[in-house]
């Protein structure tokens, strides 16, 4: 009788001590890795003029080829730290109706890597031993173009 008593009363307890184990900080989640992984090296390997296969060789698939505009590439990457915030990266890419790129946005840019962008420093664009861009080039219009560009966004649906 007093065992039966016992473990009424102690069952509760330990129903609440394993409920209370699954909210215990410091339990492992996982990173979460989505979509395609772009780098500044990547970005700094892209030229003007580069066919769809040559930037397909260098960055990859991409993973949204719009039937509405098929002139365009998006590369889309996302991580969620276990725990932390997701943290998002878009990279899109135009080509000329002769397969030949002629200019990228997104949260990249040629030549400036992560840290000088974070720092608010412009990078050199040109890469030791490289000659700037000639005034007027093709190679000038976008890297004027990628200068004005402003990243924006991209839109999450609403949950369901």
């Amino acid at each position: 009788m007093q065992n039966t008593k016992l473990m009424l009363t102690s069952l509760p307890l330990v129903g609440l001590l394993a409920l209370a184990g699954c909210t215990i900080p410091g339990v492992y989640k996982i990173d979460i890795q989505q979509g395609n992984v772009v780098t500044q090296d990547m970005i700094d390997q892209l030229r003007p003029g580069m066919t769809r296969r040559q930037v397909r060789f260098v960055m990859g698939s991409p993973l949204i080829t719009d039937t509405f505009h098929p002139d365009r590439w998006d590369y889309l990457y996302s991580i969620k730290p276990g725990g932390g915030e997701r943290l998002q990266e878009r990279v899109s890419l135009v080509f000329d109706r002769n397969d030949q790129l002629v200019g990228l946005s997104g949260d990249f840019l040629p030549g400036v890597t992560r840290d000088e962008a974070i720092l608010g420093r412009s990078g050199t664009t040109t890469k030791e031993g490289e000659k700037p861009a000639k005034p007027g080039s093709l190679l000038d219009e976008i890297q004027r173009e990628v200068d004005q560009t402003e990243s924006a966004p991209v839109p999450t649906p609403e949950p369901l």
